[in-house]
């Protein structure tokens, strides 16, 4: 029995949409382009124009949140959801508050790299450990998004969707 049968059979019904390799690299697609949005935000925000780094970093996300959304609602989860403008906004609003996890989970890793560990990166004279920082924070908070958008906002799980 390979790892991939063994792996469907440990996980119930209900998650085994969440497997899909194409939906999962799709989905981390999306990833990176919403993490050079993040990125793009942050250093100009901070590097441009002197806003302080965790407002930055929050300004990153929320582009980034928009930015994917609309990729993962047109590319991704294109064969799911119901059309027409009340469901979409639904499903950004639903977007919205799930990703809030993640989101929450990106900022804390955020903080800790960046404001309780005391590491630097200097190039040029310029400390630029928040902008390592970030893509790292965004791999973890990714995986908490994935689970989440495809089981809440998308449902995939649901009328056979794949």
């Amino acid at each position: 029995m390979s790892l991939r049968d063994r792996l469907h059979g440990a996980v119930p019904d209900r998650f085994q949409s969440l497997l899909s390799g194409v939906r999962f690299g799709q989905f981390a697609s999306v990833g990176v382009i919403g993490a050079i949005s993040d990125n793009t935000v942050l250093a100009t925000l901070r590097l441009g124009f002197g806003v302080p780094e965790l407002w930055a970093k929050a300004a990153g996300i929320e582009t980034a949140i928009l930015v994917m959304f609309l990729v993962n609602e047109h590319w991704t989860f294109s064969s799911v959801g119901a059309a027409g403008r009340i469901p979409f906004l639904k499903r950004l609003g639903k977007s919205h508050l799930v990703r809030a996890g993640g989101s929450s989970v990106q900022l804390v890793i955020y903080w800790f790299l960046t404001q309780w560990l005391t590491v630097q990166l200097v190039v040029y004279g310029t400390d630029l450990w928040f902008l390592a920082a970030s893509p790292i924070a965004i791999g973890v908070a990714m995986f908490v998004n994935y689970v989440f958008e495809s089981l809440f906002t998308w449902q995939v799980h649901q009328d056979g969707a794949t």
